[in-house]
């Protein structure tokens, strides 16, 4: 292993480039978006039913838009910043 050092053979570059740095951000964005509407909207009174939770959006648009989310995490994952 100290041969390899010697000959330069290490790149000191980042392994991720900018297009990665950037749908990972969107990713991050997307599945912050899904957790705060999936959250919030409980009832004042606890002896009380609230039937909000069970609108659309909290079991539906959110889960979706985490699973997006995720999907989007691992393209910028897998994204090859050096190809042209």
């Amino acid at each position: 292993m100290a041969e390899n050092r010697k000959k330069g053979s290490f790149n000191t570059g980042f392994v991720f480039g900018k297009k990665n740095y950037t749908f990972m951000f969107i990713g991050l964005a997307v599945i912050a978006l899904g957790f705060i509407l999936m959250s919030g909207g409980g009832s004042e009174d606890p002896n009380e039913f609230n039937d909000a939770i069970y609108n659309f959006q909290r079991i539906r648009l959110a889960p979706a838009l985490v699973l997006i989310g995720f999907g989007i995490e691992v393209y910028a994952i897998l994204l090859n910043p050096h190809k042209k």
